[in-house]
């Protein structure tokens, strides 16, 4: 990664009866999912769940919507997507569509 990486944090909602079901899928997030948020400018990933359902999500990369572009672009988001879509409250569409970035306002290196 460059120089000039961002970091991003977003949050989702994620329905309560299916907390379970969601961290169990993503014991075994596909390989090819795997390989495309790589391939697409992900870096350092990483996903918090609390108890009420409220998802944080943590990730490094030089441009958020160039990657995010750029996994539109893939058959196994499309996929993903429509598999994870059920997950989640509060959702109108895709959940990589639904979500809420928050400024950074602190960042001790």
């Amino acid at each position: 990664m460059s120089g000039s990486t961002k970091r991003v944090c977003f949050l989702l909602k994620v329905r309560q009866d299916r907390l379970e079901e969601y961290k169990l899928r993503h014991q075994a997030v596909w390989p090819d999912m795997l390989s495309a948020l790589r391939d697409t400018g992900w870096h350092n990933y990483s996903l918090f769940l609390r108890e009420d359902g409220l998802l944080v999500g943590y990730l490094e990369t030089d441009d958020f919507e160039a990657a995010q572009e750029a996994m539109a672009r893939t058959e196994v988001n499309a996929r993903w997507q429509a598999e994870m879509a059920p997950f989640f409250e509060d959702l109108d569409g895709r959940p990589d569509e639904g979500m809420r970035t928050l400024p950074e306002v602190f960042h001790l290196d």
